[in-house]
């Protein structure tokens, strides 16, 4: 019998999957407070803020990660190409626990992406971002079918801009 080509395949059909975008820590917090009784609309040209959060806690996060940890929850295999900072040796570590971690770049000059949220009462959120060592993603290439010819599939997933175009040339180069 033949399977739909278009169907979404069982986790014993997967081969391994290239994911690259980028990998952060999410510092999460939480203001007990209202942020619109804080930033007055009046004032905002004098915008000078502080805010307590009493509740603090770091995730692995950004789209590779995610995307990586949830098709290994599904039975995929992930292989995530993606750029860590100087600070990244947990995360690789934890991308060693539940897939392939080899085509993970460390840049030592640049911590690695970073987001701090911060979320008032009414669920309204603050967010900074620093790219870090994201921006430095494209300086890794994806590796040919001569290298690699596990990888069957690809995600671009959001990463540096010259990395995105970069991996999608280079994965339509080696036909994954």
């Amino acid at each position: 019998a033949r399977r739909n080509p278009l169907a979404f395949p069982f986790p014993g059909d997967f081969m391994s999957a290239l994911i690259c975008g980028s990998l952060a820590f999410d510092t999460i917090t939480n203001f007990h407070g209202r942020f619109s009784q804080q930033i007055l609309p009046d004032q905002v040209h004098i915008l000078n803020v502080s805010f307590l959060v009493p509740t603090l806690r770091r995730e692995y996060g950004g789209c590779a990660g995610n995307i990586a940890y949830t098709l290994q929850a599904l039975g995929g295999q992930p292989v995530v190409m993606a750029m860590l900072g100087q600070d990244g040796a947990g995360y690789r570590a934890r991308l060693a626990a539940w897939g392939d971690p080899s085509l993970v770049g460390e840049h030592t000059q640049e911590y690695t992406a970073q987001a701090i949220i911060i979320t008032d009462e009414d669920n309204n959120q603050i967010t900074a971002f620093h790219p870090g060592a994201m921006s430095q993603a494209h300086e890794l290439v994806v590796p040919g079918r001569d290298r690699r010819q596990d990888l069957a599939i690809g995600i671009i997933a959001p990463d540096g801009r010259s990395a995105m175009w970069d991996h999608a040339h280079q994965m339509h180069a080696a036909g994954i």
